[in-house]
């Protein structure tokens, strides 16, 4: 038996430990779904972005653009709510660092949209013309 067959039998996977991390990650989920406002609106607005790009018969590369966008908007912003709760755990008091590290963090996530949503005009604006056009 070779040495790398052996490193392979003997890697083990803790179930129980894999079985909570999945456990903690959707509590995470549940947690800022009721919290996080923005966090809705982004998902909504992806849902409205997949049921169009059916609609429209994006290609696949395009959906899977779209995906990806979707994936890595929903993480910003996830990734977002813990730094401001973290803020929050760590200051009670009005701070300016707290102030700054809060708004530089969603500010990442609005440039991260913007950018996504022009993408997005990018790939659904000329299938929505020639959907339109297809209508006439």
């Amino acid at each position: 038996m070779s040495a790398k067959s052996k490193e392979k039998n003997n890697i083990k996977i803790d179930r129980k430990r894999l079985s909570n991390s999945f456990k903690y990650a959707f509590s995470g989920i549940v947690s800022a779904y009721k919290d996080e406002q923005n966090l809705r609106i982004h998902t909504m607005v992806a849902i409205l972005v997949l049921i169009m790009g059916f609609i429209l018969k994006l290609s696949r590369l395009e959906f899977i653009i779209c995906l990806v966008l979707i994936g890595l908007v929903l993480m910003a912003e996830f990734i977002n709510t813990a730094i401001e709760n973290l803020v929050d755990l760590v200051t009670l008091e009005k701070n300016p660092y707290a102030k700054i590290a809060k708004d530089t963090a969603a500010a990442g996530v609005l440039v991260f949209a913007i950018v996504s949503s022009m993408v997005g005009l990018i790939i659904f604006i000329p299938k929505i013309i020639t959907f339109i056009g297809g209508l006439l």
